[in-house]
């Protein structure tokens, strides 16, 4: 009995990751050995709890597994300690939330609109609902975080925790700013750095370890895995409530395929050729920032130092970042729409779009194939009202594409 109408759409899925340019900053495209192992036969395991502390029987493999996802990634990050069950990022961020504080008490992280992320402190989210959230944001001229002012508001607010690391911010972290920030108001300080994972892991951004209590991040960016969230610290006492708070604070049983999925991830990410291909990331991103800035387009913070930027498309083109979005994928370019800093439009249509090089460094990109791409980007949004000219286009990016295989 085969499921027809689902595979078809798998096949149609795959058709269009095929010709489509993935500019998306948070997507990537695993390793034929990541699908293997997360369509495997683990699928079928339930095992609540952790390596030999199972509340099921027949867990010596899942947890043979599950320790070398541990083990790799203590050892890609150089820390004591990690939980890798978390299924998403935001269970992870809420499991780290919950294990420094308690329910209503005060937490600052940037703003979403500045390029934080939800589970920092939007207010419908949990972190909004459940905590009293504060927000800090970037300087209105450059976009640039003022530590400065993000320590002023500190002082004024008191938070218990302080939440760093964000999903639209093109430039490094001072960690250690950050921790003195939270020390002079005796706060915990926290890391996301899911956008940022695979520059820290190479060597390519510092690492917030040293600095924060404790540390999250998904798996799927730029660390090139499964889709999910692990957790790290150096501190064991936080590890202890980490453990409670995922399981069984928040999460049932873990998704065993997925944790080895994790794992091979992980044992790719510390591989020699994984340094040389986020160095490759950060190079096309900056070239491609190059391009746009040539062309006159108001690039958030002048440029970037890591995998993405962002794009002020209404103030460089007259558009919102939805009606680009909707036209660039309309020529097999994938991005997405993204508030700026101070933004007047609603989050549905933005201001801005988002550009990330991570999927397609992966497929063999370097910076020429960027800067055809960015090209077309151009030339799409210049003549976004001759179909015949972006069907031509269309046309282009796919055949562009058809050179740069998804992973085999």
């Amino acid at each position: 009995m085969i499921d027809q109408k689902i595979f078809s759409i798998i096949d149609e899925e795959r058709k269009r990751q095929e010709e489509n340019a993935e500019l998306i900053a948070s997507e990537n495209f695993v390793s034929q050995e990541v699908l293997r192992a997360q369509g495997s036969i683990l699928t079928n395991k339930y095992a609540e709890g952790y390596p030999k502390k199972r509340y099921y029987g027949g867990c010596e493999f899942v947890d043979e597994a599950e320790d070398l996802a541990r083990e790799r990634l203590k050892k890609l990050f150089n820390c004591e300690y990690c939980n890798v069950q978390p299924y998403s990022g935001s269970t992870a961020n809420m499991a780290a939330i919950r294990s420094l504080i308690e329910h209503g008490d005060t937490i600052l992280g940037m703003g979403v609109d500045a390029g934080g992320h939800l589970t920092h402190g939007y207010k419908l989210s949990f972190s909004g609902r459940d905590y009293n959230s504060y927000s800090y944001n970037v300087e209105k001229e450059t976009y640039l975080l003022n530590y400065d002012e993000v320590e002023e508001l500190a002082l004024k607010i008191k938070p218990k925790l302080i939440i760093c690391g964000y999903s639209a911010y093109s430039r490094p972290l001072d960690f250690a700013r950050f921790r003195k920030i939270a020390d002079s108001v005796s706060a915990y300080l926290m890391a996301d750095i899911a956008h940022i994972a695979g520059l820290v892991a190479t060597g390519y951004h510092p690492s917030p370890l040293p600095y924060c209590d404790i540390v999250t991040s998904t798996t799927h960016k730029t660390l090139r895995g499964p889709r999910g969230g692990i957790i790290m610290t150096n501190n064991p006492e936080i590890a202890k409530k980490v453990d409670k708070n995922i399981f069984p604070g928040i999460q049932g049983g873990p998704l065993e395929h997925v944790i080895a999925a994790k794992a091979v991830a992980f044992y790719e990410d510390l591989q020699d050729s994984y340094k040389d291909y986020i160095h490759q990331v950060i190079l096309n991103a900056q070239a491609m920032a190059k391009f746009f800035i040539d062309k006159g387009y108001s690039i958030l913070t002048g440029g970037t130092d890591n995998h993405l930027f962002m794009i002020d498309i209404k103030k460089s083109r007259n558009m919102t970042g939805l009606e680009c979005q909707k036209l660039l994928e309309s020529c097999n370019i994938t991005v997405n729409k993204n508030s700026i800093p101070f933004d007047d439009e609603k989050p549905f249509y933005a201001s801005g779009i988002r550009i990330g090089t991570p999927a397609m460094t992966t497929r063999g990109y370097k910076e020429e194939q960027f800067i055809e791409i960015a090209n077309y980007i151009d030339e799409i949004i210049t003549h976004k009202d001759d179909r015949k000219y972006l069907d031509a286009i269309k046309e282009k990016v796919s055949e562009l594409n058809k050179n740069y295989p998804l992973p085999n």
